[in-house]
Parts: C-alpha cells; sequence; structure tokens
C-alpha cells in the first residue's frame, strides 16, 4: 500500500511513516496542502491520510480540489475535531472515512486496510448487471434486455449511481454530491428533471420500472 500523509504536525507524520514503513508499506508525507495537492498527482497513492487543520489550503478545501480533479483515492481524514458536526463536514467533502486525534496506530491501519480492500474490489468491477439492466463502465454504454440505451454521460453517471446502490434510496442531496458534485442544494429541480429523463429511457419499452419515487425522501433502483 503507497500511502500520502498530508499532516503539519511533524511528530504525527513521522510516527505514520515510521509505523507504516516498518509494517511493509510505502509513505511519503507533506506539511501544507500545496504540496500536497502535486503530490496526489505525481505519487499516485493508493490511500491519502489527511489531517483537517492545515496552513494555507485548509484540508477540507484540499479535500474538495482532489475530488474536483477528478482523483478517487480513498481519503482518511485525521482531526482534533471530533464533534458529529465535524465529520459530517469531513464526509461530505469527499472523506472516506474519518477518526480523531488521539488515535490507536492498531485502529488507523484497520481502517487504511479496509479502505484500500474496498477501493480495490471497486476498480476490477467493469459491469454491474441489474434485472434486464447492464451497464458497461468502460465503455460508459448502457443496454436493457440487450438494447443500447443512448444516455449523455451526466446521465449515464446518474445511472451508475443507482445501480451500485439498487434498493437503497437516494436523497437528492447524496445525488447532488455524487453525481453534480455539489455540496450545497442550488435550490432547483436538477435531480427530479435529470431522473425524469433517465426513466423514460431505461423504461421505454417495457412493463417494468426500475426507478422509484419515494415520497419526502428521494429515488431508488428497485430490483423486480
Amino acid at each position: 500500500m503507497n500511502a500520502l500523509i498530508i499532516e503539519d504536525d511533524t511528530i504525527v507524520a513521522d510516527f505514520l511513516k515510521n509505523r507504516l514503513s516498518s509494517d511493509g508499506h510505502e509513505a511519503t508525507c507533506t506539511t501544507n496542502g500545496q504540496d500536497g495537492l502535486k503530490l496526489v498527482s505525481t505519487t499516485n497513492p493508493d490511500i491519502i491520510i489527511l489531517d483537517r487543520m492545515l496552513p494555507g489550503i485548509d484540508g477540507l478545501e484540499l479535500l474538495r480540489l482532489i475530488r474536483k480533479k477528478g482523483s478517487t483515492t480513498p481519503v482518511l481524514i485525521l482531526s482534533a475535531l471530533g464533534e458529529v458536526d465535524d465529520k459530517v463536514m469531513g464526509l461530505k467533502a469527499g472523506g472516506d472515512d474519518y477518526l480523531v486525534k488521539p488515535f490507536a496506530y492498531s485502529e488507523l491501519i484497520a481502517r487504511l486496510e479496509s479502505l484500500h480492500r474496498r477501493s480495490a474490489s471497486e476498480e476490477n468491477i467493469t459491469s454491474l448487471k441489474i434485472a434486464d439492466l447492464e451497464l458497461h463502465l468502460l465503455s460508459r454504454e448502457a443496454y436493457r434486455r440487450d438494447k443500447k440505451i443512448n444516455l449523455k454521460p451526466r446521465e449515464f453517471k446518474l445511472l451508475e449511481c443507482f445501480a451500485r446502490r439498487p434498493n437503497q434510496v437516494l436523497t437528492r442531496s447524496m445525488l447532488l454530491e455524487t453525481v453534480w458534485d455539489y455540496h450545497f442544494d442550488p435550490q432547483t429541480n436538477i435531480i427530479d428533471v435529470h431522473v425524469s429523463r433517465l426513466r423514460k429511457k431505461i423504461d421505454l419499452d417495457s412493463k417494468k420500472q426500475l426507478i422509484h419515487t419515494v415520497r419526502g425522501e428521494g429515488y431508488v433502483l428497485k430490483i423486480p
């Protein structure tokens, strides 16, 4: 596992680098967000350990920039800020896990390994199949009963979001963050419009509707 540590506390950073190295992992350290953003591209890490309170670029702002560049590398946020609202902010900014300082190394490495396994598993998936709907993730093509559905890039991303979470209710906020990368509600009906268009395309010539509205909550792709 190749880890990038972005932590301005040199004692914590050196501790993590030494422990990870002794466990057989590679680790690169930096103490500021500007260099951290560059190292995400140049070192191609398997996992990022990110401190929230950094000089220059704040940790959450750095995380948003990392995600904006298209990086899906798992990020474990380290922070002395341990309130529920702090954790929610970190996860909404694009974090995959959140660990409060002070922490036990055994817990940190267990969380890192879990994130790394999950990421590796998702990378190996090249297609998704729900009932008679099939998505080819590499070619970005969708088929229903072997008939190709012409989808725009945003529509495919929206459908992929549903297909990765079948039978799970997805709120409008979740869809805005995952598909549009909005971390706020723009107060528009953008979700409803796109879901309506997507329904018409995937349910065309089919008697079984896949995407359903859950009133007051959001939408769900149900397996018939």
